[in-house]
């Protein structure tokens, strides 16, 4: 003890030695390509193996536990081509296509299976995560997908984006696009105790507790061009109602030569009343033998003839509706964190607020969609964890094939 404690002392009055002693290869403090340390502690004299001057090796326990014998790729067993096939292969099935109980796949399920199926050699958890990282599959994770069937969908979204670029040099011409829809539902919540305001570190905490004080449903119209949104706040949705609120929104906007409706395809819209409503403001005949079924009802309202034109979204297309991207608006800055002790504090504070936006925020929406293809390749090369590791190649400007396959927007930024 006395000799390691006195060589350890006159060690530490040298210079320190910059290169790495080349009897042991040791991870700790090596360098990958990329330059970064694998492990940051600093290595200790114990970890290097260094012969001491008395002829020992000198020895300790107070190395790093991190610094371990680097393993090259080749240490691991490989598995063949074909059994990542078959580990792929079953995480794009389903569990009951193999005789799984489960609705989804987990490692352990995975390398069950291939070992009970294939009869292949034993294929280990971390195994079956690294060929699935590697072909960006996710089998544990699930989203919600809406279909949409219309047969219709390209036409009838050209057809509204069209009318949505449109909308500025239609105004100015007298002719008015507007986007029409309800939100039901919306509860008069009151919080059974205070909220605490927010402090330095700490957000506002809201009591979850609540006392209901009923709903109420919105009509809101949003004006394209304008921003402006005309709306009606009462018990029910029905067709009455939504009758009511059209001949609202043509009496507000009295100077319009004509209007363009685009609306969602709820039963209540191509209702008998609308026609009837629809036809006093158009100055047309209103024959209800003539409108018995929807589809002459939808007829009668798309007519391109009358002063006021429905223009309805495709089948689960609502999404193509700007008045949805006002409604995020609302809940966001009224309803999301409103305390509304009473029905009539709710409708005062609510009447406010729309007349505030009215008058100090109302803008009309940049939209960018204009009925291309959302995404224009499948991001199975290209995704963000693989574009890290530099195994596709991005560029901001268009290959020439997608230029002629996607041609460029027709309008800009500055111009819509």
């Amino acid at each position: 003890m006395n000799s390691v404690r006195s060589w350890k002392s006159s060690n530490e009055r040298r210079p320190r030695r910059s290169p790495w002693p080349s009897g042991h290869v040791l991870s700790c403090g090596l360098r990958k390509r990329t330059g970064r340390r694998i492990c940051r502690s600093r290595p200790s004299w114990a970890a290097l193996g260094t012969r001491s001057p008395y002829g020992g090796t000198a020895s300790s326990n107070k190395g790093c536990r991190a610094c371990k014998t680097h393993h090259a790729r080749g240490d691991r067993p490989a598995f063949s081509p074909s059994t990542q096939v078959d580990v792929v292969s079953l995480a794009t099935s389903q569990p009951s296509e193999h005789g799984g109980t489960a609705t989804r796949w987990t490692l352990s399920d995975i390398a069950a299976t291939i070992l009970k199926e294939a009869s292949h050699e034993a294929i280990s958890r971390s195994t079956v995560w690294r060929i699935l990282d590697e072909a960006d599959l996710k089998p544990h994770k699930s989203v919600y997908w809406l279909n949409s069937h219309d047969p219709d969908f390209d036409e009838k979204a050209r057809e509204i984006c069209q009318l949505y670029v449109e909308a500025p040099q239609l105004y100015q011409q007298g002719r008015l696009v507007i986007c029409t829809d309800e939100k039901t539902g919306m509860q008069i919540l009151e919080r059974k105790h205070p909220t605490r305001p927010v402090e330095p570190g700490k957000p506002e905490r809201r009591e979850h507790e609540y006392i209901r004080h009923g709903v109420r449903a919105l009509m809101g119209s949003f004006a394209v061009p304008t921003g402006e949104v005309v709306w009606d706040l009462g018990l029910t949705r029905t067709s009455d109602d939504f009758a009511a609120h059209l001949a609202k929104v043509a009496e507000h906007f009295a100077g319009m030569e004509r209007f363009d409706w685009v609306l969602d395809n709820l039963n209540t819209h191509w209702s008998l009343q609308v026609c009837e409503v629809v036809a006093q403001l158009s100055d047309v005949p209103f024959i209800p033998q003539q409108l018995r079924t929807g589809k002459e009802r939808r007829a009668f309202l798309t007519d391109p003839s009358h002063k006021h034109v429905f223009h309805f979204t495709p089948k689960h297309g609502s999404w193509l509706n700007q008045v949805e991207l006002w409604f995020g608006v609302l809940v966001r800055r009224f309803l999301a964190r409103g305390n509304f002790p009473s029905v009539e504090d709710f409708e005062s504070r609510f009447r406010a607020f729309l007349d505030d936006y009215n008058s100090n925020w109302a803008h009309p929406y940049r939209w960018t969609y204009t009925g291309q293809p959302l995404v224009r390749d499948t991001p199975f090369s290209k995704t963000r964890r693989q574009q890290k590791r530099g195994r596709a190649c991005f560029s901001p400007r268009p290959k020439t094939y997608e230029r002629l396959l996607y041609p460029p927007r027709p309008y800009t930024r500055n111009s819509a």
